[in-house]
């Protein structure tokens, strides 16, 4: 019995491009079973189709840009990691008994260059999903953060984090084993480190989660993801008792790269192809590469005490604001 043809994921506000997309094979494979020629009408369909696109990708609402950094098919740290360094070599253990798959880490060379790599990792199906806690992140994954973070300090490598978690790890365990005690601990050694260290959010920021690996000199943002103190539906859910609210505390929550560029809480947006980065991955992985060999080179010029003097006024000016005399 032949397996059914699996259909590819897709956002509601994806269908009619896909649809469009969809015409245009059927057509062309048409004309080359029947010999004609549609040459010129394919081109004027393609063309739309990429007017299509722009206009949906240009327009999107912050819940529609929270789908795409939720999309189950975004490219994820280890996909970027392949993509973008050499001589990967993942390291594994927090030294006090655990090795939390939700966080990776590990070493490699970007560009010829080493450096310690400690990202969220998500799965792929709900299989690896559980494994990895849907990429939420136990004490012992932060602590062996921490030890490679320890471990880059000592050896002068450059840090690159990529960020992707609904959070840390909520549960009761993870409450036990000291979940806010391992996120605050790095939040203090983050800013005491020497070296160069460059965040990337590549699909969702939650909250402390996202901040355990997030103290930096340069924070990045690609362009579909999200950063936010809570998701949508917990703060619709705070807020207004009801979870439904989601669309209005995702514009509230100000959570887009656009809004976090204005309101100054992020150094960079990074372009991401035309229909996102699960319809480009390479293209995407390209453009993140060459951001993140950018900005290594602008820190290296540093001393370490001018890139501790930065990120320490960077997080200081976060919050500031002017009273208006009445």
């Amino acid at each position: 019995m032949a397996k059914a043809e699996r259909r590819p994921f897709l956002l509601d506000f994806e269908k009619p491009l896909c649809e469009l997309e969809t015409r245009i094979e059927q057509i062309r494979k048409l004309a080359e079973e029947n010999g004609v020629d549609v040459s010129k009408e394919i081109d004027h369909l393609e063309e739309r189709a990429e007017q299509l696109r722009k206009e949906i990708f240009s327009n999107l609402t912050p819940s529609q840009r929270l789908q795409l950094a939720r999309h189950p098919k975004r490219p994820s740290t280890l996909d970027y990691i392949q993509a973008i360094t050499e001589e990967w070599f993942e390291l594994h253990g927090d030294r006090k008994g655990y090795d939390d798959l939700a966080l990776i880490s590990g070493v490699a060379r970007l560009n010829g260059r080493p450096v310690v790599i400690i990202g969220h990792q998500k799965g792929r199906d709900t299989k690896d999903n559980v494994a990895r806690n849907f990429g939420m992140a136990a004490p012992g994954g932060y602590r062996k953060a921490l030890r490679l973070m320890d471990h880059a300090h000592q050896f002068n490598l450059p840090i690159l984090t990529f960020i992707d978690t609904p959070g840390a790890l909520p549960n009761v365990e993870a409450e036990k084993l000291g979940q806010g005690e391992a996120i605050a601990y790095n939040l203090r050694q983050m800013f005491r480190y020497d070296v160069p260290i460059i965040s990337t959010v590549i699909g969702e920021g939650g909250s402390g989660g996202a901040l355990g690996i997030g103290v930096a000199d340069r924070l990045l943002m690609l362009e579909h993801s999200v950063y936010s103190v809570a998701s949508p539906e917990a703060c619709a859910a705070i807020l207004w008792k009801d979870a439904k609210k989601s669309d209005q505390a995702a514009i509230a929550l100000k959570m887009t790269s656009r809004d976090l560029m204005e309101l100054r809480l992020i150094d960079q947006i990074v372009t991401e192809p035309s229909g996102a980065a699960h319809n480009n991955p390479l293209k995407t992985a390209a453009l993140l590469k060459q951001s993140l060999i950018d900005n290594l080179e602008e820190l290296t010029a540093m001393t370490p005490q001018q890139r501790k003097d930065l990120r320490y006024q960077k997080f200081r000016q976060m919050g500031v604001f002017l009273e208006v005399p009445a």
